[in-house]
């Protein structure tokens, strides 16, 4: 079992997906705690990364090139995503 801490932000970090098989622990502020499959948090992951990409036009026709970036940090990604009691189910 995989135990992540939500932040004061109500954010948890997350960077990649973790296996669908997987059962994720998430400690939240508030004192909660809930147990998450693999597929459902990747599912969230997922929602949050085409929010960002949307908000940033980073899917556009225009202007959106696959070539590799040549900067250090990664630009396109997410690595957190905010996440409230409730959502495991």
């Amino acid at each position: 079992m995989i135990t992540l801490q939500q932040d004061a932000d109500g954010f948890i970090r997350m960077n990649r997906h973790f296996p669908d098989n997987s059962l994720i622990s998430i400690s939240f502020t508030g004192g909660a705690s809930e147990e998450f499959s693999g597929t459902r948090l990747n599912a969230i992951f997922d929602d949050a990364l085409a929010e960002f990409r949307g908000q940033n036009r980073l899917e556009g026709a225009k202007g959106f090139s696959r070539a590799p970036a040549k900067t250090v940090q990664p630009t396109k990604n997410i690595t957190v995503v905010k996440v409230h009691p409730g959502m495991a189910v």
